[in-house]
């Protein structure tokens, strides 16, 4: 494959229709299975501690280590996708997701559970970077949004789904059988994908991995996501802070000159050249920064401020994804038939209109008010979300595919890492200057800066314009 005549990656005609529909489901398997696991470990990191005798500080890179190897290898497992088959690198991802799963739970000591979870995101870089291709490619582009927004409800399913499950098998079964529990999973998603999932056949005359390509935007992502993650425990202003993200972005500079001399680089720049590519990934960017700032600030809101159970507590957040499984096929099917324009920037705007009524949170403000604010941003997300991605995708060239899907996977990732930070460090700052009662306070102004971010991003996705004339992620089907 070249870059100016790469042919593009063929896929087997469904038997019946009903086909890519199982494509959707063995997908969702491993949505599911990937994001049910991360909101467990998260929730659970306190027991694991315990059990392993580990320190916080310890403890804390269970989920850290996972996020950076993660958001550093989507974009080149996406090439990966590109240039070996979708499909190949996906089923393999399963695998690695079994083994990987298998060795957190038989963790003697907390440097093994660490190490376990780098394989881990190891195997979600590999299934989240070509997930969306796949789906794209198992359904006609006049379904697209649709497709998507299959996906992205059992992706919320996850998220809602693994707090109870995972109190549940903790509590009769301990923390290691929230790992165990994976290996039936994945094993059954290894069968479903390889039966399912029509073989992909890229030219394997075409060009070579780009491995430094590879290996400088691993590091610079590495380093500058470390840095947010770990800014305000290390402090801003630190030496060993303003070093690594110095040195991060000196290795992306030079990740940028050397891709701009590659004939076949790793991240082909060009894409930013179309203004719907560039101006989704910065709004996907802007939202997922949003929600990733919302599950961390309102949890602290209601147990730290208002003192109530975590289990009413869970009650009040299930609000967001509830909606967000409802709402996510009805948005995908809705871009099919007016769209993505419209959808995507009425989105952001009611996610901009949650933010700020979350951001009235008081002492005595009403449960009532909290839940109904969690659902405006629940309708918010899910209507921004599969037009987005759709858009995203749809402004690609069909032998760019993984690229674009693993752009999108970053753009949730570097989101993910953005709203934890900056809502963490507003959080912190204002706590330290007004006292450990001023959590309501604290919680108000973190939520406020993000409603920024989401106004900017409803200008920018109104000024990405229609869809005109862009490649449609189109594949080129044969019969079987």
């Amino acid at each position: 494959m070249t870059m100016g005549s790469t042919a593009p990656t063929t896929y087997s005609a469904p038997a019946d229709s009903r086909r890519k529909y199982w494509v959707i489901f063995s997908i969702g398997v491993g949505n599911i299975m990937n994001t049910m696991d991360a909101s467990i470990v998260n929730m659970l990191m306190p027991e694991m501690a315990v059990s392993l005798k580990a320190s916080i500080a310890a403890i804390e890179w269970v989920m850290t280590i996972y996020l950076l190897v993660l958001s550093g290898l989507l974009l080149a497992f996406g090439r990966i996708g590109d240039l070996r088959g979708h499909k190949q690198v996906y089923v393999g991802g399963y695998v690695v997701f079994l083994v990987s799963s298998a060795m957190c739970g038989l963790s003697p000591t907390v440097q093994w559970l660490v190490a376990s979870r780098a394989l881990q995101a190891v195997a979600s870089a590999m299934m989240f970077a070509n997930s969306p291709a796949l789906v794209t490619g198992a359904f006609p582009p006049s379904e697209r949004g649709r497709a998507l927004g299959l996906q992205s409800a059992l992706t919320f399913i996850g998220y809602s789904a693994g707090p109870p499950l995972g109190g549940l098998l903790a509590t009769h079964f301990g923390w290691r059988s929230i790992f165990f529990i994976n290996v039936p999973i994945a094993l059954f998603g290894v069968l479903l994908s390889y039966k399912v999932i029509a073989h992909d056949t890229p030219d394997t005359r075409g060009p070579k991995f780009d491995y430094l390509g590879a290996v400088l935007i691993f590091v610079g992502l590495f380093g500058l996501l470390l840095v947010l993650n770990q800014g305000y425990d290390w402090g801003w202003g630190s030496a060993r802070t303003l070093s690594i993200l110095l040195g991060s972005l000196v290795v992306l500079a030079i990740f940028v000159r050397v891709e701009q001399r590659q004939e076949h680089p790793m991240l082909d720049l060009s894409l930013f050249r179309s203004r719907v590519f560039s101006g989704s990934v910065f709004s996907a960017v802007m939202c997922m920064t949003a929600n990733a700032a919302v599950y961390f600030i309102i949890p602290f809101y209601l147990l730290a401020g208002r003192k109530i159970s975590s289990q009413h507590a869970g009650f009040v957040l299930t609000a967001l994804p509830v909606i967000c499984i409802v709402l996510t096929p009805l948005s995908g099917a809705l871009s099919d038939r007016i769209g993505s324009l419209k959808p995507t920037v009425a989105g952001t705007l009611i996610l901009t209109v949650g933010l700020l009524l979350l951001s009235r949170l008081s002492a005595t403000t009403p449960l009532w008010h909290v839940t109904s604010a969690l659902v405006v941003c629940g309708i918010g997300f899910g209507l921004f979300g599969p037009p987005n991605n759709s858009r995203m995708l749809g402004a690609a060239p069909r032998h760019r595919q993984g690229i674009a899907s693993g752009m999108l996977a970053e753009a949730r990732c570097v989101g993910m890492v953005l709203g934890v930070g900056i809502a963490g460090a507003i959080y912190t700052t204002v706590l330290r200057h007004k006292g450990a009662d001023a959590v309501p306070l604290a919680s108000a102004w973190a939520l406020r800066s993000i409603a920024v971010l989401t106004a900017i991003a409803v200008i920018t996705s109104w000024r990405e314009g229609e869809l005109k004339g862009e490649a449609t992620p189109q594949v080129a089907v044969v019969a079987e």
